[in-house]
């Protein structure tokens, strides 16, 4: 279930929903986050009681532990004019799962459905929701990208071409293609740790895709699957990276305000 109508998110404050592996393992990206969107005049916010939305649990069957985890975040959020993410799979729990989630609760209902309403991934929250599509950036240096489109934000949530767009406007950022692009790495979240061969496999398929692309930095607008795959890179080894979208258009930021 997904909600398909919502209001525009123009001119209201945004609550950044930063996920657990962004606040973890890449607090960059959060940042990198933050400066685009107070470079283009959003106020942002930082609910500090937010945890988890409840995905990894959803996911394994565990839906009265998902529950839990999914109220906190109702909790946290429950003034949030806009909730935008870094992840295209927390968003999409949060837009179609949340109505699943809570459709037999009376308590909870209306809370997660207005949560779905207002959320938005970082780069449809820019195109769709902002109407920006240039952000008038240029990198420091001329770079070739290619895109992964993760399965989340790709199936669920229909982003494939927001983030092109926006490093297609970006000087200095030449967008190659790479094959298989809309292929799963085989992160998966739990999948990973419960079927780690089938995972690998499909990890090695996607790193010889990489390998064979022109471009030295693969952009994504997960970081699971950035982690899964750089994990991958770097045991080849190979001098190849993937990036988070945000980190990659914040550089342009960077080079523009020095």
């Amino acid at each position: 279930m997904e909600i398909t109508t919502r209001e525009s998110p123009q001119g209201k404050r945004v609550s950044l929903f930063v996920t657990c592996m962004v606040d973890m393992l890449y607090p960059e990206t959060g940042w990198s986050v933050v400066a685009i969107l107070e470079h283009l005049g959003v106020e942002v916010d930082f609910p500090p009681e937010q945890t988890c939305c409840g995905q990894p649990a959803f996911n394994a069957g565990h839906w009265p532990e998902a529950r839990d985890v999914a109220i906190q975040f109702l909790k946290a959020f429950k003034d949030a004019e806009v909730i935008v993410a870094p992840s295209g799979s927390c968003a999409a729990m949060v837009r179609q799962e949340y109505p699943v989630l809570f459709a037999e609760d009376e308590t909870w209902r209306e809370a997660a459905l207005h949560a779905a309403s207002i959320t938005w991934e970082f780069s449809e929250f820019l195109v769709d929701g902002l109407g920006v599509t240039d952000l008038h950036l240029e990198l420091p240096e001329k770079q070739t990208f290619a895109f992964h489109d993760s399965c989340h934000g790709l199936r669920m949530l229909g982003l494939e071409t927001a983030a092109r767009e926006l490093l297609g406007h970006t000087k200095n950022a030449e967008v190659d293609e790479l094959a298989e692009n809309d292929v799963c790495c085989g992160f998966g979240g739990l999948f990973s740790v419960k079927m780690a061969d089938v995972s690998g496999a499909m990890l090695a398929r996607k790193i010889s895709q990489i390998q064979a692309c022109r471009a030295d930095t693969i952009v994504c607008g997960d970081v699971s699957c950035l982690t899964h795959m750089n994990g991958g890179l770097e045991r080849t080894p190979s001098s190849k990276r993937v990036r988070h979208i945000a980190d990659v258009l914040a550089d342009g930021l960077r080079e523009k305000d020095s």
